[in-house]
C-alpha cells in the first residue's frame, strides 16, 4: 500500500501532498501546542465545518493516529482533558434525589427545554448525567448540543437531560435503511445526529414524559444544530441497550425501530463490554432519505 492510499480523514483520502504539508507544519512550529497544531493543519488544508470553524478535534486524533505510525512526531501532550474522556462529576445538593414526581405530564405542564449554554448549566447537566445515568457523563466528540428538561408544577425543576451529538460512522442497519454506499455516506453524514443521551431523573415517574420530551426535541434541535454548526439535520438516531431498556418512549415517539448493532459501538466508561444496540431512528423531514441518498 502506497502512502496515498494508506490515510483517510474524516473519510476523504489524504494525499502526499497534505501529508508533506502537514510534516511542515509540525517540523517548523515545534512550540505549538497539539490543538494548536491541529487548527493550523485545518486551516492550510482547509478542513472546516459549514460554519466556518476548524474541525481542531478531529483532526488532532488524526495526527496522532499519524504519530503512532511513525509518520511525524509531535509535541508532548500537555495537561488537559483528552476528548470523549470522562470529567470530575460535581457533587453538590441539586443532584441529590429529591421527593418524588409522580402523575402524568398534564399535571407538571408546562414543559420547559432549555438549551445548555453558561457555565452553571453545563455543570449541572455534567453533575445529572455523571450521577444519574448508567454511560455517565464524558466529553462528545465533534459536535454537540445539551438539553435540561423543567417541569413547572408543582414547582419549576429539572426533570431530564438530553445530548445530541455528531453520527456514528458506520452503523450497518442505519446505513442500509437509507441505502448508502461508502461515498454517498461519507458525503450525507453531517445531515445524521445521534441522541447520545436521555436521561429521566431517577425520582420523576410521569407517565409519557419521555416520549413527550422526545416529541419536542425533534422541533428544537434542527434548527439549533444549524444554527451552531451551519449543517441542516434530517435524521436523528439513537442506540438503545436492550438489556435494559425496551425503547417504549422512543416508539411512542414514532422513531424507527431499523434493526441492532453488532457490538461494536458506542459505549460508556462504565460499560467495558460492547453488547449489541437496538438502532431507532427519527426522519426529521418528509424526505430524509431521498436527500440523504442524493449524490
Amino acid at each position: 500500500m502506497n502512502e496515498d492510499d494508506a490515510w483517510t480523514f474524516l473519510g476523504h483520502r489524504v494525499h502526499r501532498d497534505a501529508l508533506d504539508l502537514i510534516r511542515t507544519v509540525v517540523g517548523e512550529f515545534p512550540g505549538l501546542s497539539r490543538d494548536e497544531l491541529a487548527a493550523t493543519v485545518c486551516e492550510w488544508l482547509g478542513w472546516t465545518r459549514a460554519t466556518g470553524r476548524v474541525k481542531t478535534r478531529e483532526c488532532r486524533d488524526f495526527l496522532e493516529r499519524l504519530e503512532a505510525a511513525g509518520v511525524i512526531t509531535l509535541p508532548a501532550k500537555r495537561p488537559g482533558r483528552p476528548v470523549g474522556s470522562r470529567t470530575t462529576v460535581p457533587i453538590t445538593p441539586r443532584g441529590d434525589v429529591p421527593p418524588a414526581v409522580t402523575g402524568t405530564v398534564r399535571d407538571v405542564a408546562p414543559v420547559e427545554i432549555v438549551r445548555v449554554t453558561t457555565g452553571e448549566e453545563r455543570l449541572l447537566f455534567r453533575e445529572l448525567v455523571g450521577r444519574h445515568h448508567y454511560l455517565g457523563h464524558a466529553v462528545p466528540f465533534g459536535g454537540h448540543l445539551r438539553y435540561l428538561v423543567y417541569a413547572t408544577r408543582p414547582q419549576r425543576q429539572v426533570v431530564a437531560c438530553a445530548q445530541f451529538s455528531s453520527a456514528a460512522w458506520r452503523m450497518a442497519c442505519r446505513d442500509a435503511w437509507i441505502g448508502w454506499d461508502e461515498a454517498t455516506r461519507v458525503r450525507r453524514l453531517a445531515h445524521v445526529v445521534n441522541n447520545s443521551r436521555l436521561l429521566i431523573l431517577p425520582h420523576v415517574r410521569v407517565r409519557n414524559l419521555a416520549s413527550t420530551i422526545l416529541a419536542r426535541l425533534a422541533g428544537t434541535v434542527g434548527p439549533d444544530w444549524q444554527t451552531a454548526y451551519g449543517v441542516p439535520p434530517w435524521l436523528l438516531e439513537t442506540l438503545v441497550d436492550p438489556t435494559r431498556f425496551a425503547g417504549t418512549c422512543y416508539r411512542a415517539a414514532n422513531w424507527i425501530l431499523v434493526g441492532q448493532t453488532r457490538g461494536r459501538g458506542r459505549t460508556g466508561p462504565r460499560r467495558p463490554t460492547r453488547s449489541a444496540k437496538c438502532v431507532f431512528l427519527y426522519p426529521l423531514v418528509r424526505d430524509a432519505v431521498v436527500r440523504l441518498r442524493e449524490a
